[in-house]
């Protein structure tokens, strides 16, 4: 029997469109291995987001080559956003690839695994997004729901139009299908995601649906937590934050990518909104939301990014104390407006962005510390050997990026239940605690 071997690169977007080839292999009979040594088919779900990202695919898939070569692995298939970035360039440069799958071709995973031709599928990048089973691989207790796919904002340093398409939000009971599924089968918390949540609707429903949709999963009773990834600073409407402020089951922690906040900046960007509006927005949020966390993400060394805008970041961030930030060193795409403009050197991109890491570590140990002695709610996601305690997030860390909450417990937590914990410190740089009841 062909034992497959998937590995999944990128984001959340990226995940689920694995987990749809999964459950679409597993329906056709195939056998999976998670060791790409023991593989006849390796299948590799790539991100071309940012240089890092190419770079992490393009050693994965020299990687598989070279199993090739040893004889033991039969083919290697490339899909996602690499596969549908460069076909022509991946074909003729990578003679190990066997196969190219595209964004627009999920769905016909199958055919180009049992296809014994050299060849790419390259379907509609803007077509209505295709509905299907998945193989969730997160949790236990969580799982990721895609609302939409695709953006039409065309921010000049941004790849992603050309690479997924235009932006399409799901059919609404389409979503509330999925996610009573989720939730039937476990979930406890769902995560949506889409590049804009914010625009969700718009292309359908001609209006900001995104409230409404928030109002109809928290009726899943199965439904305890719902967590939004991410809202874009102008598309956040007064009816928003009312219906985040007024939904328990909506976390209190909104990832907000922001960029950076120098209006010239924004605007040669083609950022939607000022870094003036954004100013007036968080404290608003805080005002109307009380205990939010709240994330975003900068890049550093953009085109126009001299001292002073790189300075009146900074002073921003002092002022704000957010207290969760991602920061990355600018990428120069080609096809993009911003490749052409002037830029700071990389290393400069670099060097500030490790300043922002240097100034956002004192603002999140004065976010650690203030939590000590409170109890959250904590998703246990399991037991952790080398430290004897149990790892879970609580309503403040999101998956992947915001680490986790270690805490003690005298009994059994299985993986998937929710507990109290109350943190009493830090533990190597993440909450630390133990548990305080069983709600």
């Amino acid at each position: 029997m062909n034992k497959i071997c998937l590995i999944s690169l990128g984001c959340a977007k990226n995940l689920i469109d694995s987990e749809q080839m999964l459950s679409m292999l597993d329906g056709a009979g195939y056998a999976f291995t998670d060791d790409a040594g023991e593989a006849d088919t390796v299948i590799i779900n790539t991100c071309a987001f940012v240089e890092s990202a190419k770079s992490e695919a393009i050693e994965n898939i020299l990687a598989a080559g070279e199993l090739k070569k040893s004889g033991k692995l039969k083919k290697l298939i490339v899909t996602g956003c690499l596969a549908q970035r460069y076909k022509d360039e991946l074909f003729a440069e990578m003679p190990e690839i066997d196969a190219l799958v595209g964004t627009g071709s999920v769905e016909e995973i199958v055919e180009a695994v049992r296809d014994t031709q050299r060849r790419g599928r390259y379907g509609d990048i803007n077509a209505p997004i295709p509905q299907g089973d998945r193989a969730v691989s997160t949790g236990p207790g969580w799982a990721y729901l895609k609302i939409a796919e695709g953006c039409s904002n065309r921010c000049a340093y941004c790849v992603i139009p050309s690479i997924r398409g235009k932006f399409r939000s799901r059919p609404m009971e389409e979503i509330l299908e999925e996610a009573r599924a989720l939730t039937r089968a476990g979930a406890k918390e769902i995560i949506a995601v889409a590049q804009d949540p914010t625009m969700y609707g718009m292309d359908l429903y001609k209006k900001r649906a995104l409230p409404e949709l928030i109002r109809e999963l928290c009726r899943i009773p199965e439904l305890r937590w719902l967590r939004l990834h991410y809202l874009y600073p102008d598309g956040v409407t007064e009816e928003l934050i009312e219906t985040i402020a007024l939904e328990p089951k909506v976390l209190k922690y909104l990832d907000i990518p922001i960029q950076h906040i120098n209006n010239g900046i924004l605007k040669a960007m083609r950022r939607r909104g000022t870094g003036d509006e954004i100013r007036r927005l968080l404290p608003r949020l805080r005002e109307r939301i009380p205990g939010v966390v709240l994330r975003t993400s900068l890049i550093t060394g953009l085109p126009g990014e001299g001292e002073a805008e790189f300075q009146e970041l900074c002073d921003f961030l002092r002022e704000a104390r957010i207290p969760r930030v991602g920061v990355f060193p600018f990428s120069p795409e080609e096809g993009t407006e911003a490749y052409e403009m002037d830029y700071p050197p990389q290393e400069t991109a670099v060097s500030r962005a490790e300043t922002i890491y240097r100034l956002q570590a004192g603002i999140m140990e004065e976010f650690n510390a203030s939590r000590v002695g409170k109890t959250y709610t904590v998703l246990c996601e399991g037991y952790d050997p080398d430290t004897g305690l149990y790892v879970g997030r609580s309503f403040a860390e999101s998956p992947d990026v915001d680490g986790y909450i270690y805490f003690g417990s005298p009994d059994e937590v299985p993986a998937g239940e929710m507990v109290e914990v109350t943190v009493r410190g830090e533990l190597d740089g993440e909450i630390a605690g133990e548990i305080a009841q069983k709600p």
